[in-house]
């Protein structure tokens, strides 16, 4: 089976949206007088946020130039599957825990990335099936 590098991006908008909301939020937010991007604590919990949604985004890259040589996708777009649907929650999580209460509110788009970054460790494979069609490749060499 030679399957396509998926629909990976769909899970792009809210790593990415989130992500974005999160920066704005930070920059806006102030606490003791300064913006709380300011804090030590948010800028790490921001870089590390570009730091998964950059390394979810080349494996995408990776499993898609795959395609276009022609090779075997199926590892490739599993991991790539796996790990973009995985870094859409755990953005969308630390979005919300930066703007803390108003993560929660429909008054800042966090709620809703958060809920849509579920969907991608359900929609077309879920992540327990990711894992599966991964560790069986992997073992067969």
């Amino acid at each position: 089976m030679n399957r396509p590098p998926l629909n990976i991006d769909a899970v792009k908008s809210p790593r990415q949206g989130a992500c974005q909301a999160a920066l704005a939020y930070s920059k806006e937010r102030k606490q003791f007088g300064k913006p709380i991007a300011s804090f030590q604590a948010i800028q790490w919990k921001l870089a590390d946020m570009a730091t998964e949604i950059e390394a979810a985004r080349l494996l995408v890259y990776r499993a898609a130039a795959m395609k276009d040589q022609g090779e075997d996708v199926n590892t490739a777009s599993a991991m790539a599957k796996l790990f973009a649907s995985e870094v859409a929650v755990r953005v969308a999580n630390e979005a919300v825990q930066v703007l803390g209460g108003y993560g929660y509110t429909k008054d800042y788009p966090v709620e809703k990335f958060y809920r849509d970054a579920k969907i991608g460790k359900i929609y077309e494979g879920t992540s327990n099936m990711q894992l599966d069609t991964i560790a069986k490749l992997v073992l067969r060499g």
